[in-house]
């Protein structure tokens, strides 16, 4: 690899973007090929919510170093909606897991509490607390534009001298001495590294260079939910899912008089096409969600339904994603994919290891994150 190397990101999504400023930052000359528009694909279509209020050491680290990129985006301009990330919890044993998590997270400089199911309503006033022991609340968790994100690192790119190409699309691959020649659409290009960031699209960019990428792209729906009248506080993000386990239900404000709600809990029969998949949302899940949302806050006022949509969650078999290389023989073609529901908010740190893969063959600034590697173990079809 040459000291100033030319690698190009496939994906204008938030792992391509934020691997594309990784890479630049440390000198490296950077060309992110995108087949459609900036952040036209899974990322556009992200409900954006940031949090870190998860019970695994290994997932809050890393987005320790997310939220760490996250407040100095925030300090150049990007905006961050502080709204606060509450997870349900409905049993005992959740709790406990929720209490080791705040001591986690403490130690992490991140600030977090438990919320005893008698608090719930002073911090949701809406919220049926029936069946819930508590729940677990960061205050510092919040939302984001995807969009907004995906062009504001897009310009922190272009200006350090890096190169996006929007309806580019990769049809080819040559293996040359030293690197890859890129056939696309357009132009061929000439590269040393190539970093796969094609989310739902990274096993068919995978299968241009020969290798198999095991990722599940799984559809999910998203609502609008119009209140009549504004609420008086502004409603954190609320999510009932805990380790696999709760309804998966989420709702967050919007805007003053707006929710947001989906079912992060889906159980999809087949892998989607993602050139050719409903990207709206079926009736039948508005009635699911109406029913899950009539349980949970009952009395929104003049609550009803919206516009919806469908996104893809590009998902492994053990629900992390994939950073590293599939073949070590090859350590110039990286995969940064597959982060599923959480692309968003792990999108930073994806980046950074990455990047450390491309230029210095290991993921030597996130500790533990080796393990994230598409290895042959991992690299395994599932859901």
């Amino acid at each position: 690899m040459t000291a100033s190397p030319h690698v190009v990101v496939i994906g204008a999504g938030t792992l391509g973007m934020c691997t594309a400023l990784n890479l630049v930052e440390q000198g490296a000359r950077v060309t992110v090929l995108e087949a459609q528009s900036i952040a036209s694909g899974s990322s556009g279509r992200s409900v954006g919510v940031v949090g870190s209020q998860l019970t695994d050491p290994f997932e809050i680290m890393l987005r320790v170093h997310s939220l760490r990129r996250f407040r100095q985006w925030e300090g150049e301009g990007l905006r961050f909606n502080h709204i606060g990330y509450l997870r349900l919890a409905r049993t005992p044993a959740q709790m406990a897991l929720f209490a080791k998590s705040v001591e986690i997270q403490a130690e992490a400089g991140l600030r977090s509490r438990l919320i005893h199911a008698n608090e719930l309503r002073d911090l949701v006033p809406h919220i049926n607390p029936d069946g819930l022991e508590g729940g677990l609340f960061g205050p510092d968790n919040g939302f984001l534009d995807p969009h907004e994100m995906c062009n504001f690192l897009a310009g922190i790119v272009r200006a350090k001298g890096g190169e996006i190409r929007q309806y580019r699309k990769l049809l080819g691959v040559r293996r040359r001495p030293g690197g890859y020649t890129l056939e696309t659409n357009g132009d061929p290009v000439n590269c040393d590294a190539v970093v796969n960031a094609a989310g739902a699209w990274a096993p068919q960019v995978a299968a241009l260079f020969g290798q198999r990428l095991h990722i599940w792209p799984e559809r999910h729906e998203a609502v609008v939910i119009h209140l009549d009248e504004p609420l008086g506080y502004t409603m954190p993000m609320v999510m009932d899912l805990v380790n696999g386990e709760g309804s998966g239900l989420n709702f967050r404000h919007e805007k003053p008089g707006e929710l947001i709600a989906e079912i992060h809990k889906v159980s999809s029969i087949a892998p989607e096409d993602p050139d050719n998949y409903n990207d709206q949302c079926e009736e039948q899940s508005k009635v699911d969600l109406a029913e899950l949302l009539l349980e949970r806050v009952p009395d929104l006022p003049g609550a009803r339904l919206g516009r919806g949509w469908a996104g893809l969650y590009p998902i492994t078999a053990d629900h992390r994603p994939f950073v590293g290389p599939i073949d070590a023989s090859e350590p110039t073609l990286i995969t940064a994919a597959g982060a599923g529901g959480y692309g968003i908010q792990l999108a930073p740190v994806i980046g950074q290891i990455a990047a450390d893969w491309v230029l210095r063959g290991a993921p030597v600034s996130v500790p533990g994150s080796q393990s994230l590697a598409p290895s042959a173990e991992r690299n395994v079809l599932g859901h």
